[in-house]
């Protein structure tokens, strides 16, 4: 195979170690088998690969930590191009910005924020890639106050289906920005975004265990909690039937267990004290109706943030669903411990309700294609193939969808979406078309038609 002209350098084929670890995954249930891949570690490198993929004329698709690579088109006959751009975390502090390297992960940019009394609005996996998953969209813990992660994008490098380096922002290709900003992808390789930061003077975060057996009580007290909260908490409630892994405690792995996670902001020294009481608003009736089986709660840094939710650290097998609902207090409720409660028999490691509102649900004029989430809470469901049938877990996961149906808006946030089966619903027929006008432009040959997400697109 021919070597690309700017760098000398060639892309890794099946068999060859550098083709592996490109191709890796976080979710293993998606392979990525490409014809090719690169890794790429600078903008130059970016811009060779794309041009070796059109001289060769193979589709490109882009990814780095493949979190998402459940909700990928096959790659098959294609050329990967994988994201990890040397550099670090750049922060300005008076800017309150900071420059993100495609391939960084959110541990990087929280601790790098840290050291100036900032923080990004990251999501609840450390080891997540940033810029993936910002250009998704991005539902953090902050988010209730801070809106969406992707508004606070205000500028991006991007590598083009012609080879060429792209600096856009509110006042260089602003349409392009746009586009990038929840729109779907395909619109090239981004090699680097500015983010904007916030201050914050510490947290309250972490996790809190229940029994199952108080599954109810816990659900219907944290929703009648969740209807007023203030902006500055975000969290979410999971129904969890762990895994046996050693790292786990016994308690916790020996039935159902209900666990509340989240944070509490406090963006000046004067509002700790704040934090403090609106974490004990949210957790007192909680511990009031039995104690916690394990309660990691108590303030701290924004680096501890990112692991309240204890997301795996490593690659796992992944099978699980998605959707956005309204309210579900009442009858809602009833119908979701019906399906993935106690008792129930559930495949299922987690059935989680995310909790949304606040700035997450106001549309922001500055920000970009997807910039706001129209409802109360997110639904997750995820199972893993290696602890129960493939099978067993899509028909509790279709259980689930079917009970909490009268609640469905039939919206989603493409962050969360696990497979293609479920076609991304952040967008509607005239943002889509939107898009796609940015996409023709930049791409009139379709270079990265491919790498276009599910639903977002009527060019695929």
């Amino acid at each position: 195979m021919t070597t690309t002209a700017t760098t000398g350098a060639r892309p890794a084929l099946p068999g060859e170690p550098a083709y592996e670890q490109a191709c890796a995954v976080f979710n293993q249930a998606a392979p990525a088998r490409p014809a090719a891949a690169f890794t790429v570690r600078s903008v130059a490198q970016a811009r060779a690969a794309v041009r070796y993929g059109r001289d060769a004329g193979l589709s490109v698709r882009v990814h780095t930590t493949g979190h998402s690579a459940g909700a990928a088109r096959p790659m098959d006959g294609m050329l990967l191009v994988r994201t990890e751009l040397d550099g670090g975390v750049r922060v300005d502090p008076e800017r309150r910005t900071a420059w993100i390297p495609a391939g960084t992960r959110w541990a990087e940019v929280v601790a790098a924020a840290a050291r100036y009394g900032l923080a990004a609005a990251h999501g609840t996996s450390p080891t997540v890639g940033a810029v993936g998953y910002l250009l998704r969209g991005g539902v953090s813990l902050y988010g209730r106050r801070t809106g969406l992660a992707a508004n606070g994008v205000t500028a991006a490098d991007v590598v083009t289906a012609d080879g060429e380096v792209r600096r856009v922002d509110a006042d260089h290709e602003p349409e392009l920005l746009w586009a990038l900003r929840g729109g779907g992808g395909g619109l090239g390789v981004v090699t680097g975004v500015e983010l904007a930061l916030f201050p914050v003077a510490g947290v309250v975060t972490g996790a809190a265990f229940w029994a199952g057996r108080h599954a109810e009580d816990i659900l219907r007290q944290w929703l009648a909690w969740s209807a007023a909260a203030p902006r500055e908490v975000s969290t979410s409630l999971r129904i969890m039937n762990l895994p046996p892994a050693p790292e786990i405690p016994p308690e916790l792995r020996s039935g159902t267990v209900v666990c509340v996670a989240g944070a509490v902001l406090a963006p000046r020294p004067g509002d700790l004290r704040t934090a403090e009481r609106q974490a004990d608003d949210l957790l007192g009736p909680l511990r009031a109706v039995a104690a916690p089986l394990e309660d990691t709660w108590a303030p701290g840094g924004t680096e501890a943030v990112a692991r309240a939710h204890m997301d795996p650290p490593g690659p796992v097998r992944i099978l699980g669903d998605h959707l956005l609902i309204t309210d579900p207090a009442g009858d809602g409720s009833d119908a979701l411990l019906r399906a993935a409660g106690p008792g129930t028999g559930s495949p299922l490691v987690a059935a989680e309700l995310r909790q949304l509102g606040g700035a997450l649900a106001e549309p922001d004029p500055a920000g970009g294609v997807f910039d706001h989430v129209p409802a109360a809470y997110a639904v997750m469901t995820a199972g893993l193939p290696e602890l129960h049938a493939p099978q067993a877990i899509r028909e509790r996961c279709a259980v689930i969808r079917a009970a909490l149906a009268p609640w469905n808006t039939g919206r989603t946030a493409p962050g969360f979406v696990e497979s293609p089966d479920q076609p991304q619903g952040h967008l509607n027929e005239t943002e889509i078309a939107a898009v796609d006008r940015v996409r023709l432009h930049y791409d009139p040959d379709g270079l990265f038609r491919a790498d276009v997400m599910t639903g977002t697109s009527a060019l695929v």
